[in-house]
């Protein structure tokens, strides 16, 4: 008593060439976003994890470095004696010795 009715048979295939088709269209509707979300973070002048990562490791190194050079200075100035260290006395301006000029006199007309 198995009878095959075409209507079910016809809404099968038409309901598997729809999951097909769906298929299709959200494979395009991601590839579409995703060309979309590349070209606004290329507008946004994104860095890349490459170039982030190189200019981490840059500062890291200058960092370091920096550290370096300031225990270095410090190992020097504790070798100034503190005799050295004090600051030369100031010298007081000495005052001017050259005397007014007369001031000019000025032609009267007659």
């Amino acid at each position: 008593m198995s009878t095959k009715n075409p209507f079910v048979e016809d809404f099968a295939k038409v309901a598997s060439s729809a999951m097909s088709t769906f298929s299709g269209l959200r494979d395009e509707a991601q590839s579409a976003m995703r060309a979309r979300f590349d070209a606004m973070l290329a507008d946004m002048d994104m860095v890349t994890r490459d170039e982030f990562d190189a200019v981490r490791a840059m500062a890291i190194k200058a960092r370091e470095e920096n550290d370096a050079l300031r225990a270095e200075l410090e190992a020097l100035k504790s070798k100034i004696p503190a005799a050295k260290a004090k600051p030369a006395p100031r010298k007081t301006a000495a005052k001017s010795t050259t005397a007014k000029k007369p001031a000019r006199k000025t032609p009267t007309k007659s």
